[in-house]
């Protein structure tokens, strides 16, 4: 049994380089905000994950970034950890003279009159653990994508930041004089910053933040001692499930592909893209991660957002995504006044992939709706009246089979019969001839059954290429695409077959940096990717494990675990060579792929207890 460093233990921060992706992410399933290793808070979007970055410095380097800062004089070394099995962040700070200081960072989430209680809220306490340490705040609020500097009001124990669309309050027991001019001063008792609308507390400031640290805390132990994880590795997938939770914008049912815009997915690359938000193909992987751990709530909160999607389109076209509220248009447009992160522009606000026709999107529909017409667990489960629904999605699927689309990658110049969106309409007929039966209707499942079959047998000739002994990423291609490797996952194919263990072994050759993986070989709109992509090297971890190669499945996993941050975090690629995290951050994708690999790999319970 394989035994990893927590992440959930104090770890020595290396001091930030300018932009770094060393960074915690807090939240409530309403709103996030990103905290570096010292304890600055330098990405939060409100009122909501897509909405207006009022603290920016992870995009906007230097003097000119806004943030949320609780600094010690003279720092000489800094901690940091999640409390055990929740989404509250711990950092330790302490001075050349061994002072210190430590700041407690959580998003209040817990269950009250009758519902959860996930207000637009962040709460920083910040508590002396050894001698005097000196302190100095700093809080920046920008509003308007970094351009509007707001009006600050202040009462005897808080402040407001006044902008045209939106106003913040900020209300804590520290000096306020001393948080509205950056003085440092000593600290000797605990201080706590409760920042949020514009609006007074019921309660005390200390008693406020007291309680709702100690109910956010009770609910997150609670939610994580309902998983059903595996023997091994639980630290790891803990923490990936907690961050998946995070994703999920619990007013709609929509989760969220990362929380961030335009972290390039490598060094002056241009691949620069918004992701905060709702892409049907992410989520369905979000869902069956935490589905595999026994925790379905998100899937009940997930579909109440697919089927608006569903009802909506009708029997027409679906988007690959759409914006947390339903929104259909996401216009794609640049922030000039944001540099980007270390510099690395452009900044992009919205994501023109909203307007792309991307075919597979009918199969993640239907594989995301599954498992709600067989898991009697569910409060509400799917019936005749759903399927009657998904049937339209899944003649969708029918109609789109073998013609050209952008793919799964979203090419913005390149369409070509994907075999990973054929692939996805086989699983839509498969997976709909499975409700049928389930639902005793013979006649439906017939008809369902004989579209999946007739796909199967056409992907499987014509996506595979001789020359190249593997199956293409197109139908008559013979470049070679990572999400081939889900013909396995999803079913198409047995993975022992002669065909499939071939394909790994030529994606081996062609693109795997040792352990990395890269999502094709062929140039895109950008040139050749330097980056391998997350979640196709957990793929290719899938497909080892699948054909019996378990061992360096497990090597492999084990390098994936050490490239996370110190706080069990990961973006959306890695660079192979340095190890550095780029892309949008904490990627769904990503940390999906931690929660797999480990129910794939972890040794049974039953061989301890």
């Amino acid at each position: 049994m394989t035994t990893t460093t927590t992440h959930d233990q104090p770890t020595a921060a290396v001091a930030p380089q300018q932009g770094s992706l060393n960074l915690g992410m807090i939240g409530n399933c309403a709103i996030s905000a990103l905290i570096d290793s010292q304890a600055r808070m330098v990405w939060c979007c409100l009122p909501r994950f897509d909405g207006d970055p009022v603290f920016n410095a992870l995009l906007q380097p230097g003097e000119d970034g806004s943030h949320f800062a609780i600094e010690i004089e003279d720092m000489a070394s800094a901690h940091q950890w999640y409390e055990p099995n929740t989404a509250i962040l711990r950092t330790q700070l302490f001075d050349k003279a061994g002072h210190g200081v430590e700041i407690t960072d959580f998003a209040p989430r817990f269950f009250s009159r009758s519902r959860f209680f996930r207000p637009m809220t962040l709460v920083r306490r910040v508590r002396p653990i050894q001698g005097s340490p000196r302190i100095r705040v700093a809080i920046k609020v920008r509003y308007d994508w970094g351009q509007t500097e707001p009006q600050i009001t202040r009462g005897s124990n808080h402040i407001r930041y006044v902008g045209g669309s939106m106003a913040l309050r900020l209300s804590t027991d520290a000096p306020v004089s001393h948080v509205l001019s950056g003085q440092p001063f000593v600290l000797t008792r605990e201080h706590n910053f409760i920042l949020g609308a514009d609006e007074s507390l019921l309660d005390g400031i200390a008693d406020t933040a007291r309680l709702f640290e100690q109910e956010t805390t009770a609910y997150w132990r609670g939610w994580s001692r309902a998983l059903a994880v595996p023997l091994e590795w639980q630290d790891a997938v803990i923490r990936a499930a907690i961050t998946l939770k995070l994703s999920l914008y619990e007013d709609t049912g929509a989760i969220v592909a990362a929380m961030t815009t335009s972290i390039p997915e490598s060094a002056h690359s241009g691949r620069n893209w918004d992701y905060r938000f709702c892409w049907l193909r992410d989520a369905f992987f979000v869902v069956r991660a935490l589905n595999s751990l026994s925790e379905v709530g998100t899937m009940e909160d997930y579909l109440r957002w697919l089927s608006n999607v569903v009802v909506d389109a009708g029997s027409g076209h679906i988007q690959p995504l759409y914006g947390i509220g339903l929104e259909r248009e996401l216009p794609e447009s640049l922030v000039p006044q944001l540099a980007g992160y270390r510099g690395m522009g452009p900044v992009r606000m919205g994501n023109q992939a909203a307007e792309h026709f991307q075919h597979d999107v009918y199969g993640n529909i239907v594989l995301g709706a599954a498992q709600a017409f067989h898991d009697h667990r569910l409060l509400h489960r799917a019936g005749l009246g759903e399927f009657t629904r998904l049937e339209q999605v899944g003649e969708n699927a029918v109609r789109v089979y073998g013609q050209p689309d952008a793919g799964m990658w979203e090419l913005r110049t390149r369409a070509r019969v994907h075999t990973s969106s054929a692939l996805m309409s086989w699983a839509a007929c498969d997976r709909l001839a499975k409700i049928a039966t389930a639902l005793n209707l013979p006649d439906r499942a017939a008809y369902w059954h004989g579209h999946a079959q007739r796909m199967q047998e056409e992907i499987i000739a014509k996506s595979w290429s001789e020359s190249r002994q593997a199956f293409a990423e197109s139908f008559g291609g013979n470049e070679l695409d990572a999400s081939v490797l889900l013909m396995a996952e999803v079913g198409l194919i047995d993975p022992r077959d002669p065909r499939f263990v071939s394909t790994v072994e030529a994606m081996e050759k062609s693109l795997c940096d040792g352990p990395y993986m890269r999502r094709y070989e062929a140039a895109d709109d950008f040139g050749k990717p330097e980056t391998a992509f997350n979640i196709c090297t957990f793929w290719r971890i899938d497909a080892l494990a699948r054909i019996g190669r378990k061992d360096e499945a497990r090597a492999i996993f084990e390098t994936m675990l050490a490239a996370r941050n110190p706080l069990g975090l990961l973006s959306e690629d890695t660079h192979p060579e340095t190890q550095e995290m780029w892309g949008n951050f904490p990627q769904t994708y990503s940390m999906v792929g931690v929660i797999n690999a480990a129910v794939r790999l972890s040794a049974r319970w039953d061989s301890v207890i």
